[in-house]
């Protein structure tokens, strides 16, 4: 299909208000996309390997893994890791390949809206809106649990717990006051990382650099100063009898323990945003995808394999509720107080880079929707001067301090995991889809054994892991997806550029430089 003709494949060339749910954009289109992309190519492999980790280590291994362990799984937490693992593993192999292909900056959504249509890129856009969002708000009640405790430790300074936590808890399958008024420190490091995100993805890159570099020599301090205090008698029994509910306990407490600490894999997906940033994206996004997911692997079974040989896995959880820093139950174990003040100082930097990337991957998917009109135009502004998408990431920023402020860490865990773990099927079916639609496109990377074995597998676990959430957790999905379909039909639907060509010209002029 040459570039000068319709961007509308086959399944979309007709008037069909059904058909046009389907229709697919083209590789051309797509190529017309990066050559007109106003954001400027400057990270090399090294800055999007440390985008990798510095989105990956984070709240998952920091603050989840502890509850998931004292709640679900026991020390059987190493084997929900290596089996979410695996499911990560999977999705990053179709990532890399989706984006050597169509190195843009929609992550999974332009996947998808290249291979399975319109309402299908628009229903992962709409999902990869709650990973990256919800994910950054859950990082930064995470955030604020360890600021606390290191105000706390270090200088002996004490912050009403009612400014430092919710006004919401979920139990009992309904939200309940906690008599609490606000997160504070979550919404301040939220409108902190924004700022800082607004003024050039050059200059964020280099700070989430250094930020990785302290969070992974933390990472390190933590497994070699705690390794001398483990106790073989806290691995027995290694994974609980069930305690009669599904997600205590037992082989179901350890898969469902798995949907919980996927979170801690989430991250890698973001390079894929920052794509159309990358100088050699056929060769940088592969490294970067796959390099930072094997090392953070590792880095999580040993932390995993310390901290429940240290402490009993149920003291991990105080009184059976959630704790936002379990890690400084682990080395107050030790005795050791001035690991905890390194550490806890580290965990922090650590955390803001997680959000740093998040916040960097959320707005450039609205970016990418609303370059194709399914949101409203002014989404697809670059600021003149830092050619960052300025105002995405301000309504980005503004949301997450909201979330973060106002909602517990478990609840926005478990919506992020479930949320990434359904774009991660659809990447999946993806790579399948595309293999036989479009075999002559080139490849620098291909997911190894061929188009099905890898794939197949990797979208039959990201639903069985799905399948294992809590109830409520994954009627909370249904209730955002229907959010999203209903916004699709009544204004997506009928500004898409593809299949409303004569509005195209119309959203391209609207907005120019002038503007700003």
């Amino acid at each position: 299909m040459g570039a000068g003709n319709t961007e509308i494949e086959a399944s979309g060339g007709s008037s069909s208000w059904w058909r046009k749910l389907f229709t697919v954009k083209s590789m051309d289109s797509l190529q017309v996309d990066i050559s007109k992309s106003e954001m400027k190519r400057s990270l090399t492999y090294v800055d999007i390997t440390a985008i990798g980790i510095g989105a990956i280590i984070g709240t998952g291994i920091f603050v989840l893994t502890g509850n998931a362990a004292a709640l679900k799984a026991g020390p059987a937490i190493v084997l929900s890791f290596i089996v979410s693992g695996i499911a990560a593993a999977t999705a990053a192999l179709s990532y890399s390949e989706m984006a050597c292909m169509i190195p843009v900056a929609g992550s999974a959504y332009t996947y998808a809206y290249a291979t399975m249509g319109e309402l299908a890129g628009w229903i992962i856009g709409w999902d990869l809106i709650l990973e990256y969002l919800v994910g950054a708000a859950t990082v930064s009640v995470g955030w604020s649990g360890y600021f606390t405790k290191f105000l706390n430790t270090s200088f002996g300074l004490y912050i009403d717990k009612k400014w430092t936590s919710a006004p919401f808890k979920f139990a009992n399958d309904e939200f309940q006051l906690t008599g609490d008024y606000v997160n504070l420190p979550a919404i301040a490091i939220s409108l902190v990382i924004t700022l800082l995100l607004s003024f050039g993805v050059r200059e964020s890159a280099r700070v989430n650099t250094v930020m990785v570099l302290i969070k992974v020599v933390v990472v390190l301090l933590i497994i070699f100063a705690c390794i001398g205090s483990i106790e073989p008698k806290n691995y027995t029994p290694f994974m609980p009898p069930n305690e009669g509910t599904f997600e205590k306990f037992g082989v179901t407490g350890m898969f469902s323990a798995a949907t919980t600490v996927f979170f801690a894999y989430i991250g890698f997906d973001a390079i894929s945003t920052a794509a159309q940033e990358a100088k050699n994206p056929q060769r940088d996004l592969p490294i970067g995808i796959c390099g930072s997911l094997i090392i953070c692997t590792i880095l999580y079974i040993a932390v995993c394999l310390i901290m429940t040989g240290v402490v009993p896995y149920r003291d991990l959880a105080p009184g059976g509720e959630a704790n936002a820093a379990p890690m400084s139950i682990v080395i107050a174990k030790t005795g050791m107080g001035w690991v905890n003040v390194i550490v806890s100082l580290g965990i922090l930097f650590g955390l803001a880079s997680v959000m740093l990337v998040m916040l960097l991957g959320q707005p450039r998917i609205f970016y990418a929707m609303a370059n194709d009109g399914l949101f409203p135009a002014f989404a697809a502004r670059i600021h003149p001067r830092f050619k960052t998408p300025w105002a995405t990431t301000m309504i980005s920023g503004i949301s997450c301090a909201i979330l973060g402020g106002i909602l517990p860490v478990d609840v926005l865990g478990e919506m992020t995991s479930v949320g990434t773990l359904f774009a991660f099927f659809l990447v999946n079916i993806g790579v399948i889809i595309l293999r036989i639609k479009r075999p002559d496109l080139e490849r620098k990377f291909k997911v190894p054994l061929g188009p099905y074995v890898i794939p197949l597998f990797g979208a039959a676990l990201s639903l069985l892991l799905i399948a294992t959430a809590p109830a409520a957790t994954i009627a909370r999905l249904f209730i955002w997806m229907a959010i999203g379909l209903v916004i699709y039909v009544f204004y997506g639907r009928t500004h898409s550029k593809l299949n409303n060509p004569h509005l195209a010209r119309y959203q391209n002029e609207k907005f120019t430089e002038h503007d700003f």
